[in-house]
Formats: C-alpha cells, structure tokens, sequence
C-alpha cells in the first residue's frame, strides 16, 4: 500500500528522526509500504520523515538504474539484486577520500523541482537492517548520492539546503509555489 508523500513546507521534513529501537513486524511492514510509495512515484529512496514520520529510516532501490557506481556490503561484494531494496535503520554516514561532484538532484517531496548539488562520490554507511544487525556499506556514485540525500532527510536536511545561492535562486519561485500549495492543503 502506498503513503502520502509530504511535500516541502510541512513542519516534518525539518525533524530530525528518533532512533530506531524496536526492529519487528511493524517495522518491516513501514519499509515495505515505503518501498511500494517509492516505486510508485518512481523515486530511488524515500526517508521517513517524507511520509510523515520523524525516525531515522529510510528505503533505496537502485535496481532499475545504470549501475555506474561501485559497493561493498559487510566487505562483500553480494549482487545488488541480493539486498536491494535496502531498509536502513538508523544510519551514519562517513565522508570518504573522493572528490566532490555536482549532481543533478531531485525530491519526491519536491515534485518536479530540481537543481545542482554538490557531494563527495564516495561514502560509508553504518546502518541495521530490519532485524537490527549492523551492517557497513562503503560506496560511490549515484548510490553513494541517494543514501546521502536519505541521510539528510533524516536529520531535518533537505536538498535545497546544500544548493549554491545561483542554483537556488533559480528555482526559489517553484520553491514558494510549492510552501504555499502545502500551507493551503494543511489548512484544509
């Protein structure tokens, strides 16, 4: 079943997540209603606190993408069809050597709004899977982008907070259109 993907302005997107505590059927149901709400809108990851939910969980799927990026699971290299899609409970990111690269971004909390942003390409993740074993990831590319774009969500960081002023001043006018769509929806 999919959820309701807040949109940018609702107070949520601005919380910083609780720590995952309990790691049982609920919370595999939670990741599986978020991986169905992502797919649905054709995202690539999905945070909590975008469907309403300040914790530190998130979902990616980078099956049906180029895999122009590198990975290695718990110093493994499994398929990515083998943990894919990835249920992150409360992750920690770790900046690796890498240069930093301008990316073009997008948010399914922003519908259609998208701009430059800038990240290391290489990065470490510690993170539980729905059982609560700890697991590290070390990747690049466009993995290494989508879990820090997540990661950002989950602590009250959004894409728009890490555009260059030129980059967000061109789409400042799509920004407020979208703050006072969702003001007007709340209200309701």
């Amino acid at each position: 079943m999919a959820l309701r993907i807040v949109h940018y302005n609702d107070p949520v997107l601005r919380k910083k997540g609780d720590l995952v505590t309990v790691f049982d059927a609920n919370l595999a149901l939670l990741a599986d209603q978020m991986v169905a709400t992502m797919n649905t809108a054709s995202g690539i990851g999905l945070a909590a606190q975008q469907i309403g939910r300040a914790l530190q969980f998130c979902v990616v799927d980078l099956r049906p993408t180029d895999r122009d990026f590198s990975w290695e699971l718990d110093g493994a290299r499994p398929p990515l069809e083998l943990f894919m899609p990835l249920a992150l409970a409360n992750p920690v990111v770790t900046l690796l050597p890498s240069d930093e690269t301008v990316y073009e971004e997008g948010c399914l909390s922003f519908p259609d709004i998208r701009g430059d942003v800038f990240r290391p390409d290489a990065i470490r993740v510690t993170y539980q899977d729905l059982q609560g074993t700890p697991h590290t990831l070390a990747c690049d590319g466009l993995l290494a982008r989508c879990i820090q774009h997540e990661v950002d969500h989950l602590n009250g960081t959004l894409f728009i907070d890490r555009m260059e002023k030129k980059v967000r001043i061109g789409i400042e006018k799509q920004i407020k259109e979208l703050a006072k769509k969702t003001r007007e929806e709340s209200a309701t």
